[in-house]
């Protein structure tokens, strides 16, 4: 497929698709990866798809989705051995994709860090298309293509032909709401938001509210990192974690998100730095 993005990009961008074994970030697991990267340099776009072993069972109702079955992977590499290639094909890539920010992401980076790799996110901007549609024209993919593109989708829920179909559809938004203004819920005006800019649609399909994509973590008012669940709900994070290690610890070893462990983790070290340079 020959793609042409028509954005000017500050650097790479990969728009990206999973397929699973079931919808738990956590718990289940990469069956199958889809990739397209642009460059910024402005060589030809690249492709990575893959089929990959998850090491568990896949679940009745991901299989009636993709149709996926163990037959399909039994002979795939795990995504141990296929880490290291999807790592250095994104390189220091920004993001893309649908639905990307809740599911995509998190479990890609929980991939990653059951292999010992760190993938931070920290200065990657991400697009999430699903936002831009469900803000602007809430619907699925496949109605997302029909109504952008005027496209069918005979091979829905397969990897890299949803990846192919969400960049056409983020062309067709780029299109269609050039100079369109956004009105949200309260009545509030956001002048002309979907532009080729790759900050300026980061900021509007992310909710910056929140420090990761599962939400435990959130910005007050005042823009202080505090928690969004349990017995330090509205509380500052960093500096209760920093005091009450036994909570950070438990936090570190419970079933929370790699994301989140990354940001707690390196909230504590920002913040002790900061006390140790106080007079």
């Amino acid at each position: 497929m020959d793609y042409n993005l028509d954005i000017p990009l500050e650097r790479d961008l990969c728009f990206f698709d999973i397929e699973s074994t079931g919808l738990s970030v956590l718990r289940d697991r990469i069956l199958q990866l889809g990739i397209v990267k642009f460059f910024a340099d402005g060589r030809p776009a690249a492709e990575l798809n893959m089929l990959i072993n998850p090491g568990m069972p896949i679940s009745e109702e991901a299989l009636s989705v993709h149709g996926i079955s163990h037959k399909d992977v039994a002979n795939k590499p795990t995504f141990q051995q296929v880490a290291q290639q999807i790592f250095d094909f994104i390189g220091d890539a920004d993001l893309a994709g649908y639905n990307s920010g809740r599911f995509d992401i998190p479990m890609l980076l929980e991939e990653f860090a059951r292999v010992g790799i760190e993938f931070d996110l920290e200065n990657r901007r991400c697009i999430d298309v699903q936002r831009i549609f469900y803000k602007m024209e809430p619907r699925t993919l496949k109605a997302a293509l029909k109504y952008y593109c005027d496209q069918e989708m005979p091979d829905a829920h397969d990897a890299l032909a949803d990846v192919r179909a969400t960049i056409d559809v983020f062309k067709g938004q780029l299109a269609r709401y050039k100079g369109v203004d956004y009105v949200d819920e309260d009545g509030k005006v956001e002048k002309a938001p979907i532009k080729k800019n790759i900050g300026a649609l980061h900021e509007f399909t992310n909710d910056l509210r929140f420090a990761d994509a599962t939400q435990k973590l959130r910005y007050d008012h005042n823009g202080v990192l505090v928690f969004n669940f349990g017995k330090y709900m509205g509380k500052p994070a960093a500096e209760l974690l920093a005091k009450d290690k036994q909570y950070y610890n438990w936090m570190l070893t419970k079933e929370f998100s790699s994301q989140l462990k990354q940001i707690i983790q390196k909230l504590v070290k920002d913040y002790e730095k900061q006390q140790a340079g106080k007079p």
